[in-house]
């Protein structure tokens, strides 16, 4: 079972990014906040769960979560603050959408950019340790997994529907043939050889 919180009876909200490895589409976040009492015992690290559970424990996190949100920061952004620091900003931009302001942040990862007058604690692993980053890292990887299944009809040959832009052989080899689209990130090693130079589409 995972932990309900690190700190008692103060309003805590877990974050977690889903996006940070791809080479294609923005960098989604989501901060949420649980009641005290929740429980729910197949709720875990997104990476640990099928697709369709974590499509079924969404709907219940929206539904039980005392105020949860998510933040985006595009691949043009990306580019120009580094990946970094969009993840931090993603995040921030989810907190600054909740409807209850947190009392104290959960991070999950080993760094952050602090958010104005809230204090956090980064816990490495922490989708795996923590209710409210696991429920955190499950919407950010579920709305991301859509915004990218939007991008693939649009882009059908990068294979994003199965890969979600991570860079799997496919993408790559995709990106090798055709080019790249307005969505991949240009700061990024696409083709993982050493060559930066890419044709656009």
């Amino acid at each position: 079972m995972l932990l309900p919180y690190l700190q008692e009876n103060r309003i805590e909200a877990g974050c977690d990014e889903a996006g940070r490895g791809c080479l294609a589409g923005a960098v989604y976040a989501a901060a949420v906040i649980l009641p005290p009492d929740f429980k729910n015992e197949m709720l875990n690290d997104s990476k640990q769960l099928t697709e369709k559970q974590r499509y079924a424990l969404r709907s219940v996190i929206e539904e039980s979560a005392l105020a949860w949100a998510v933040g985006i920061v595009s691949p043009e952004e990306i580019d120009q603050i580094n990946i970094l620091n969009a993840s931090f900003l993603a995040m921030h931009r989810a907190i600054d959408q909740l409807k209850i302001r947190p009392q104290h942040l959960l991070i999950d990862g080993n760094r952050f950019n602090p958010y104005p007058g809230i204090p956090h604690t980064t816990i490495v692993k922490g989708d795996g340790k923590y209710l409210s980053i696991a429920a955190a890292s499950i919407l950010a990887k579920t709305y991301r997994d859509d915004y990218m299944n939007e991008l693939h009809r649009e882009y059908p040959v990068y294979d994003w529907d199965h890969n979600k832009g991570y860079p799997t052989k496919k993408h790559r080899a995709a990106i090798a043939a055709h080019g790249i689209s307005p969505y991949h990130r240009k700061s990024y090693n696409l083709l993982g050889n050493g060559q930066l130079t890419l044709d656009l589409f």
